[in-house]
């Protein structure tokens, strides 16, 4: 077995090697459309699937994205010289970049520790304190949840941090100045050229995203001819299937490169080729909507095929449904944690594994330190998942 699945891995390594650099991206997105076309039992299901996850999310998650990238450019921070020149300061600096929206301040933290600018301490209590870029995501669907997570993410960002160098001494596993890549190529050519027509789609999504929101029958409010051809459903599905398209066309690095954390944190693009508020907003929405779309599907097409409850099957296994959340929050990225928190705002999980996998998952801010300082990026996974267990439990017992 070992034998097989070794050379299964060789196998899709060499076929990614191979392929253009989207064409796996365009495999993946294309998967829930051919099932559509295979099942028509699952097509109503995938198709309204899709639109849901851009109406009811993806809108609101770009709203956000815009005003908090947007006051971002504005205010025009420097947090990472901030971090450097208050060092008693330090700790608490790191839980607060931590705790904002989307992986950019913890990333912007992680470099700073890879340079030899901030201690260990630092470093655990920016990566307890973020959420990633499923706190977009919390914020868009339940604002006081989410404002609530990022001030519990803080004061367990910011005792965990302290609790660290009191244990261990600022110095330890200190870095010693490792080279952090600074230069790297931006490809975003299909989000110039197709940036126009995302912004047309979400104008009315945003619109009507809100009024679905309140339970306003859009459909009855059209002239009759026009609620005949479900407009609500097409305009979800143009704007998730663009979405989509826009992830899978550009290439996993150029991908990376251009998303906002990324960008701004670890200098992916050339200072004077910064992307503007608006494409970063589209590659992060763009990246959401395909985990949340993949959530949807993978909760909807799961109960169709196998007929199990599995609202009543985490109900079962409540006790262990926190553990799951820390441990899924042991996965690097944001994806996985964003499949929690939708699995959460659907009522399938409970708020306990959102607290357990909101304090144990570090996003896209461990991908630096897995490169270049692997044993820090494992010491400190592990010291999260101590005040996450021991968080997520007592919210469990006290009050669910």
């Amino acid at each position: 077995m070992t034998t097989l699945i070794l050379a299964g891995k060789r196998l899709m390594v060499h076929t990614a090697r191979r392929a253009p650099p989207a064409a796996w991206r365009l495999l993946v997105v294309s998967i829930p459309f051919v099932l559509a076309a295979l099942d028509p039992g699952a097509r109503g299901i995938v198709l309204t699937a899709v639109a849901d996850a851009y109406l009811q999310v993806s809108v609101f998650v770009a709203a956000t994205l815009a005003l908090v990238y947007g006051l971002e450019r504005g205010l025009n921070i420097d947090s990472a010289a901030l971090l450097a020149r208050y060092r008693y300061w330090q700790v608490p600096f790191a839980a607060f970049f931590g705790a904002l929206p989307g992986c950019g301040g913890a990333i912007m933290v992680i470099t700073q520790y890879l340079r030899g600018h901030l201690g260990f301490g630092s470093v655990v209590a920016v990566l307890t304190a973020t959420m990633g870029d499923a706190m977009f995501l919390l914020l868009a669907q339940q604002p006081l949840t989410g404002a609530g997570m990022m001030l519990l993410g803080l004061a367990v960002g910011l005792v965990s941090g302290y609790a660290v160098d009191a244990l261990h001494g600022p110095d330890f596993l200190r870095a010693r100045g490792a080279p952090v890549r600074e230069t790297m190529h931006c490809h975003a050519g299909g989000l110039a050229r197709l940036g126009p027509i995302w912004m047309a789609l979400l104008a009315p999504g945003v619109v009507v995203g809100i009024l679905l929101a309140a339970r306003v029958d859009v459909d009855a409010l059209l002239p009759g001819r026009a609620a005949a051809v479900d407009p609500v459903l097409l305009l979800g599905l143009a704007g998730a299937v663009l979405a989509m398209l826009m992830w899978s066309w550009v290439p996993s690095g150029g991908y990376r490169d251009f998303v906002s954390g990324d960008t701004q944190a670890m200098g992916a693009c050339a200072p004077d080729a910064r992307p503007s508020t608006r494409a970063r907003v589209i590659a992060d929405t763009n990246f959401v909507t395909v985990w949340v779309v993949a959530a949807y599907l993978a909760y909807e097409l799961g109960v169709y095929y196998s007929g199990i409850d599995l609202k009543a099957w985490f109900a079962l296994w409540a006790p262990l449904v926190p553990l799951m959340g820390v441990v899924i929050g042991f996965l690097p990225g944001c994806g996985p944690q964003i499949v929690v928190t939708t699995l959460y705002l659907s009522g399938v999980v409970p708020l306990s594994a959102q607290i357990g996998n909101a304090i144990s998952n570090d996003g896209d801010a461990l991908f630096p330190a897995i490169a270049l300082a692997p044993r820090v990026a494992v010491v400190a996974t592990l010291y999260s998942a101590v005040p996450a267990v021991l968080v997520a439990y007592a919210w469990f017992y006290l009050f669910e």
